[in-house]
Formats: C-alpha cells, structure tokens, sequence
C-alpha cells in the first residue's frame, strides 16, 4: 500500500503554465495561452446566428448547437484550454491586391497557397501535448484544429491571444489576423491568463470593403453572403446575383483583412509547409481552368484546396472567368483575351458536371457567348 510519502508529488501548475508557453513557442507557434472553459457569454450570440440562418448549409454547425459553447459536454472533465497561435502569411507571394485587380488573374486566400494546417496544426499540438505529458505522466487532453464544434476564437480571446475584430477573426496588435488556431482541451488546472482587450475602437474598414455585404453588421457574418462560404463550403450552385460580386477570387477571400490596419504588423512565416505551391498566389484563370482531374488531384493533394473536389474548384474558376469577360466590357470577342477566356470556357461546356456547366453558361453570358450551348439537365438559364 502506497503512504503519502511514495505518491508523486502534484505539478506545480504556475510553473508548468510557463513551461507549456515556451514548449509552445520551441514548437514553432507565435503565442500559447490558456482559458476557463466558462463560455456562457457566447452562447445566446450562437443561439441566435444559428436562429437566424446564417450558418447556410453548415449542417454541422447546427448539428452541433450549443455543445460549441460547452467544452466539457464536448470532452467530459475538460477544466482548460491551451490555445495557440502560428503564422501563415507565406514570403515571396505576389501581393494580393495586384493579384484581386487583375481580372485575368485568380485569387487564392493567402492562407491556403501551402500545405493544408490541419494537418500541420494538428500534428504540432500533439507534440505539445506530449510534451506536458513527459513532465506530468499521463493526462486527459484532446487536440483540436477546426475539426470539431469549437469557438476556437472565443477561446483563443479568453486566452489573451488576441481579441475578435468586427470580421469575426481574431486579431492581435503584433501580428494582425495573418495565423491559425489550435486548441488542446485537457483535465490539468493550469491558471488562466487574462483575456485580450478590444483595440477596434471606431474602425469598420473590414465591413465597408466586404464584396458580398456579409459582415451584416459588427461581429456579425452571415456566411451566406460570405464567399470564403460560397467558393469553399457551399456544395452546389452559387447564387447568381452574387457571381459578379465574387470577382476573381476562386478559393476565400481576404478582403476584410486586407483592409485592417492591424494587419500593417503582420508577420511573414518561417513555416516551409506554409510557403507558396504550385504557382497559386499569381495564376491565371485560364492555367487554372485547364487542369484535367488528375492535374488537380497530383497538385493540390495535401492542400486545403483539395478538399473542395475537382468539380467546386472548376465552378469557382468559371465564375472568375466570367467576370473576366465582364470587366472587358464591349471589347470584341475577337480580341486577345477575350479570346482566351471564351475559348477557355467554351473547353469545358460539354463537362459531365451539370454544376460545372451551369457556371460556364452563365460566364458566357457575360459576355453574350453563352447562347445556343447544350445545356441537357440543367435548370432554364435567363
């Protein structure tokens, strides 16, 4: 029978909190902290984001409902959350506003031009995790990279990693909004840190620059109208009167961070898994669009574009195209680009895709060439 004197002695937590922060930051992560899993401040805001739709066809998202706001109904006997942050601007990449303003161009949301960060994110966390676990012995933990119901920004907040800006994205004074974040829920009772103050103040460029009109109002985005939302998650047709709002950006968008002042003190990553593949900060749409299927798969496999599957990705492109046309106005179908861009599109109207082929139809028409093509299975296009 083991005495007093024979158990191992308790961690001393202040101390562990410390290490944790520096195993953190030896990892390769900018910041960690730690929050209380006492989310009931958050939960009538999701109640109600959930209530009024703006969640779209996010099944999961009100799947899940109120379990966001709960870490311990997610993971029975979580008392805290590590949180941790890790830059993803990748060096190099062509800059994004001369990339958006060239309409022969497609834009890529700078976070996904490397590696997909979860997995990346993922196995980092574990190594974290496994780092305490050497110091204290065993312990309840689970890892967590936007792969389940968390409010991974309340909780990066609580943690004093930053605080939400009015595009809903956490956002810091030294380094903007340009990072991931993770999570590990564990059973340890470390002391929290103090939560991260508000520096908005009066500044709403975020909502005045959103294409789409999706940030309805401070700290409120109707993911609807978002088109991170319609080129990633929407499965299936984007709505038309939004098309031309979309632009040329074919996978997210960044223009509410682009317009953030606190994004002047962005930091470039040293993360090589984050650095610019395949030529997808500065392409052009109709390189893009000319990707057979198993171009698409042998490149992107491993990124988080390749999530999306084949077809959204060409539906995205298509789009992009016809707003190319439609920024070339009345010039001649005849004229060079032009040319390239219909030529581009007319390639893929006979795709098996009646989703891909909606999309060519409608670029099509933006520049009157949409007319007289088989459109078999497709809904009337007027």
């Amino acid at each position: 029978m083991l005495n007093a004197e024979s158990l191992p002695a308790p961690p001393d937590l202040t101390l562990l909190a410390r290490q944790i922060k520096g195993w953190g930051e030896q990892l390769g992560f900018q910041k960690v902290g730690i929050s209380d899993i006492d989310l009931s401040h958050a939960e009538p805001r999701l109640s109600e984001w959930l209530r009024a739709g703006f969640h779209g066809e996010m099944d999961y998202m009100a799947k899940h409902g109120v379990k966001r706001a709960r870490p311990a109904a997610l993971v029975p006997g979580t008392l805290r959350v590590i949180a941790a942050r890790i830059d993803y601007s990748p060096p190099h990449a062509a800059a994004s506003w001369q990339v958006i303003n060239d309409p022969g161009k497609a834009f890529v949301s700078r976070y996904a031009l490397g590696r997909d960060y979860h997995k990346v994110l993922r196995r980092r966390l574990q190594r974290l995790a496994e780092r305490i676990e050497a110091a204290v012995g065993a312990f309840s933990y689970r890892v967590f990279t936007d792969s389940a119901p968390v409010m991974e920004v309340e909780l990066a907040e609580k943690a004093g990693l930053g605080w939400r800006g009015k595009h809903t994205l956490l956002l810091t004074r030294e380094a903007g909004s340009y990072f991931f974040l993770g999570e590990i829920y564990t059973d340890l009772p470390l002391p929290v840190d103090h939560a991260a103050v508000n520096h908005c103040g009066t500044c709403e460029k975020c909502i005045d620059i959103c294409p789409t009109r999706a940030i309805v109002a401070p700290y409120q985005l109707d993911a609807r109208r978002c088109i991170s939302y319609l080129t990633i998650e929407l499965p299936g047709s984007i709505p038309r009167e939004l098309r031309p709002l979309i632009g040329n950006r074919v996978y997210g968008c960044d223009d509410c961070q682009l317009a953030c002042p606190w994004n002047k003190f962005s930091q470039v990553s040293a993360e090589p898994d984050f650095a610019v593949r395949n030529g997808l900060d500065d392409a052009r749409l109709t390189e893009l669009f000319a990707w057979s299927e198993a171009d698409f798969h042998a490149r992107l496999l491993g990124s988080a574009i390749h999530r999306i599957g084949y077809e959204r990705w060409l539906r995205n492109l298509a789009v992009g195209l016809g707003n190319a046309l439609g920024a070339l106005g009345n010039v001649p179908p005849a004229a060079p680009d032009a040319a390239k861009l219909i030529a581009a599109l007319r390639a893929r109207s006979d795709h098996p895709s009646a989703l891909v082929r909606e999309h060519v139809v409608w670029a099509l028409q933006r520049h009157g060439q949409g007319h007289g093509l088989d459109c078999v299975g497709l809904p009337s296009i007027g």
